[in-house]
């Protein structure tokens, strides 16, 4: 029996083939034999013989995915993809069936010498592997920049290097949670890398000083993420019943959300489609934007345009591909997109359909009515593993915080934002106190300061810019702020509001002391929680309801996570090098740590965002719209999410000594980075216990200045938002 049907798959472009597809078949098979991946065993284990790769045509696969390439051209790229199909069958049977991390991580930790950067490669191939990667590179990086030799390297090492986390997980029978699996799904599923691939095809290169821009890396993400659902769900027989796999999207969420198999790809086809609703988005309204603000010449905005229309071409090919390939034999047997007419011209009668079954999805992102009333929330606990710990300095800190704020202006604002009342009633040194224990009054005073210069421009941006839909204002004091920080001398900025003067004296009191690169890190952080804030604002403009994945991993710098944890990172000093903060171990760690913090807030500002404000950044409302189901559901995805994020975190600290040894760490980098994990337990422990104290989410009434009478009519605009003024009597208090 079939596991279940393949639901209607989303198509809004059409599938063309090369004509060079027969020459492809022929030259790599050619090539797959002079690799030595055809009819030769290794260690003794067939992984390959001439049937299998007639079977799985890699060759329609590139034709598909590739239709404008030339003859040699294409012949290239198919002999990449043989490779690195080669190389996920390879990993398994030698690694995977029979679980070996040493010997895999041996394994992987050779093939980088294959892939220089700079220079000729000097290591010996060993086997079809190594072969196949030294000859690919060599034909494949002469005609292109060290810029995208260095990308498109990284993301090779990522594709071969977190074959191990996969292999991890089934070493220990470990079901990765919905949010992991998205992430390190776009490294070891080879999409980001089939991206750069897509660069070479199309003869133009992105250009570097917007390559790694957010408009650019959501369309790699988006590309990436359609690219790897499509597959598990094609492939989850052949995965999961056939070789043990646990990383498959469908068996993720039929365990996660404890659903039947046919719902849970159902599921993963919702979220399939959602990310390439973003990409269309994406592409439509940002990339425009990002290539006037760069300045980008005609020769970059071709380029621009031709990436992005062989993004949409791999995606419209790698699933007829995966509709006709014998890798996925009983895929189309289940299958009702190909039930109508078939033949040349009539894709278009599928764009149709696909177009029309998933209108519901896309409108209700954008039709919400905005402030309706939330009713009765049912408490659920937290899960907290850790207890809370208080500095002793808070009340003298609470004391410091409102001196500071009335130094920097905030109570003479106009329009008024935050009286004194209101400052202390979200009481942020509190939420300091609990995230630092242990820090002196100065440190805790600088920290309580940071905090509520944050917050108070979380809530500035959707008050002044959101309502009149003021953009251009929105990004012109963005690029005031960001000027303040000057890494050098002093900066030209005189400045004239609360904010602005807040943020100058912030930047002093904290980099002084910082060298140079730190401080250009530091900025960095500061910068991207700026620029976070104009995507809400633009969202709040549309009356948009973000997709998942997006929300998710732009709540991470709307919530300022990046520049709290520089600064922990900043008292870490040079005792552990800079590169160990860039592996998945650390990056898991704070990613669970971050997801985890910004549920509970979105758990606890629901009523006051929803409600109150007629917010659409709120995952418990994502959630609901994304599942098309009732707020109670959705507070328990929610929940369920934020409970498997800390029991992430608690699996990946510890995972901190295996960390130590594969880097051969000296006692104080070990001693450094067990700390840090101290340090965040502290820091979700007391984000926790602020949300439970604070006045700011469960006393509304301390939302709004004394005298200020929040007017509905200038509120969101946009499609669903017409009802809002029908409500003449709201009242912001009760409602």
């Amino acid at each position: 029996m079939q596991p279940f049907r393949l639901p209607d798959f989303y198509l809004s472009y059409p599938a063309r083939l090369n004509p060079n597809l027969e020459r492809a078949r022929e030259h790599s098979k050619t090539w797959a034999y002079q690799m030595d991946m055809i009819d030769v065993p290794q260690h003794g284990v067939p992984i390959w013989d001439e049937a299998d790769l007639d079977r799985h045509d890699y060759a329609l696969l590139c034709a598909y995915t590739h239709p404008d390439a030339d003859g040699p051209e294409l012949d290239l790229i198919t002999d990449w993809y043989v490779w690195v199909f080669y190389f996920d069958d390879h990993f398994v049977e030698l690694y995977k069936r029979n679980p070996d991390l040493t010997g895999a991580r041996e394994y992987l930790d050779r093939l980088p010498a294959f892939m220089p950067v700079e220079g000729p490669i000097t290591a010996e191939p060993t086997n079809p592997v190594e072969r196949g990667l030294a000859d690919l590179w060599t034909r494949t990086v002469p005609t292109m920049t060290l810029d995208w030799r260095r990308r498109f390297a990284e993301n090779t090492k990522h594709l071969l290097d977190e074959s191990l986390w996969e292999l991890a997980n089934i070493t220990e029978n470990r079901l990765s949670n919905p949010i992991e699996y998205v992430e390190m799904r776009r490294k070891v599923g080879g999409a980001p890398w089939s991206a750069n691939l897509v660069e070479h095809a199309v003869g133009a290169e992105l250009p570097a000083e917007i390559a790694e821009s957010r408009p650019m890396e959501v369309l790699r993400d988006t590309f990436s993420d359609a690219v790897h659902l499509r597959n598990d769900l094609f492939s989850y027989e052949r995965e999961v019943r056939d070789e043990g796999e646990l990383s498959n999207g469908v068996l993720v969420f039929e365990k996660f959300l404890g659903c039947t198999t046919q719902e849970a790809a159902n599921a993963v086809n919702d979220l399939l489609t959602s990310r390439l609703h973003q990409f269309e988005h994406t592409a439509v309204t940002e990339v425009p934007r990002l290539l006037d603000e760069y300045g980008i010449d005609p020769a970059g905005r071709l380029a621009v345009l031709g990436y992005v229309k062989g993004l949409q071409d791999w995606q419209s090919g790698g699933h007829e591909w995966h509709m006709q390939s014998g890798r996925y034999p009983d895929g189309s047997a289940t299958s009702t997109v190909l039930a109508g007419p078939t033949g040349l011209g009539t894709s278009a009668a599928y764009i149709v359909s696909a177009l029309i079954s998933t209108a519901p999805q896309r409108m209700r992102s954008f039709t919400r009515v905005p402030f309706q009333k939330v009713g009765e929330i049912r408490r659920r606990e937290i899960y907290l593993p850790y207890e809370v710990s208080m500095s002793p300095h808070l009340d003298v800190s609470r004391e410091h915080t409102v001196e500071w704020a009335r130094a920097m202006g905030m109570f003479d604002e106009v329009p008024l934002i935050w009286d004194e009342r209101l400052l202390r009633a979200n009481d942020l040194p509190h939420c300091s106190a609990g995230l630092d224990p242990d820090a002196t009054v100065e440190e805790l005073d600088l920290s309580s300061a940071w905090l509520t210069w944050g917050t108070y421009g979380d809530d500035y941006y959707p008050q002044i810019f959101g309502r009149t839909r003021d953009m251009a204002g929105a990004k012109a004091l963005a690029a005031r702020l960001k000027e303040l920080m000057a890494i050098e001398g002093t900066s030209p900025i005189v400045p004239v509001n609360m904010l602005e003067r807040g943020l100058a004296d912030l930047w002093s009191r904290t980099t002084g002391p910082m060298p140079r690169e730190a401080r250009l890190n530091f900025r960095k952080t500061v910068e991207v929680m700026l620029d976070s804030w104009l995507w809400e604002l633009d969202n709040q403009h549309r009356n948009r309801i973000p997709d998942p994945i997006d929300y998710i991993e732009m709540r991470r710098q709307t919530f300022g996570s990046d520049l709290t944890m520089s600064l922990s990172r900043f008292s870490h000093g040079q005792s552990v090098p800079p590169e160990i903060y860039r592996t998945r171990t650390i990056r898991n760690m704070e990613n669970s740590a971050i997801d985890y913090a910004t549920m509970v807030n979105d758990v606890h500002s629901y009523r006051k965002e929803v409600e109150f404000e007629g917010e659409v950044h709120n995952l418990v409302l994502v959630t609901q719209n994304f599942l098309d189901c009732d707020q109670d559901r959705a507070f328990d995805v929610v929940h369920d999410l934020m409970t498997a994020r800390m029991k992430q975190f608690q699996h990946t600290v510890d995972e901190l000594p295996t960390l130590f040894e594969e880097y051969g760490l000296d006692s104080e980098a070990r001693a450094t980075l067990q700390r840090y994990a101290s340090e965040l337990q502290d820091w979700m422990a007391g984000i926790v216990n602020w949300h439970r104290e604070c006045r700011r989410y469960s006393e509304l009434r301390y939302n709004v200045p004394l005298g200020s009478t929040p007017s509905v009519p200038s509120g969101p605009t946009g499609l669903g938002t017409s009802l809002v003024h029908l409500a003449p009597d709201w009242d912001p208090v009760l409602g």
